[in-house]
């Protein structure tokens, strides 16, 4: 079995050849409609390297809006953006990336449309991210690790053991796809997660619901490094 540092070592070399050419974030923040891009922005000032926009219920115009919203408030900190299911969007809006889950195009053919866009994959174990890598993913977003309540329908909790049975299996690949836990992270499953071969996290309760989001950001970058 690796140790912890060597996959870390090896998904490090990964991130370093994504096919779109971007950096891939520790750190990933939702951002809804219900959220200040502003305080989106403040956060990419204060070292938030990735943004990802989910609107699940906006028409077409409002999400293409919040995307460029976000874009706008983010990109002059040097961040990244990816936009949640939505590929049209994504590309409309100049975003650096989308994301895809089970129910959206399929990860070959966002691939094969948008070869330069840096593609998130849904998983929910080994055999997902193995399907997610071969079909040309940038990195597996891997959960839901704890309960959440920022997206219902989820499965029960896969745990952090999921994590580390995931980078386990992937260490074997030449190249291992990067892990993103999400679902329910905190600074402190944030921790637990690196140390179980994810590469960083993605948030959304853990920054937006607290009294000040910097310092939650600043708490969740360190469990993070």
């Amino acid at each position: 079995m690796l140790s912890s540092a060597l996959r870390r070592e090896k998904s490090e070399r990964a991130t370093d050849h994504a096919t779109s050419g971007v950096r891939l974030p520790r750190l990933w923040v939702l951002v809804g409609p219900e959220h200040d891009p502003a305080v989106a922005g403040a956060l990419a000032a204060a070292g938030v390297r990735g943004f990802q926009v989910r609107d699940k219920d906006g028409g077409d115009a409002a999400v293409l809006a919040h995307a460029r919203r976000v874009i706008a408030a983010v990109r002059p900190h040097g961040a990244s953006v990816v936009v949640d299911d939505r590929l049209d969007v994504a590309l409309a809006a100049g975003a650096d990336g989308v994301h895809v889950g089970a129910d959206d195009l399929p990860v070959a053919d966002v691939r094969r449309l948008a070869p330069h866009l840096l593609v998130g994959a849904t998983c929910r174990g080994p055999a997902d991210v193995r399907a997610a890598r071969e079909a040309g993913a940038d990195y597996a977003g891997v959960g839901p690790v704890r309960t959440s309540r920022s997206k219902p329908g989820l499965p029960a909790p896969l745990g952090v053991e999921a994590i580390a049975a995931c980078a386990r299996a992937e260490a074997a690949a030449p190249a291992p796809l990067p892990l993103v836990a999400i679902g329910g992270v905190d600074a402190g499953t944030a921790l637990r997660c690196r140390a179980a071969g994810a590469h960083g996290v993605a948030v959304i309760g853990a920054l937006w619901d607290p009294p000040d989001p910097l310092v939650a950001a600043q708490e969740l970058l360190t469990a993070v490094r």
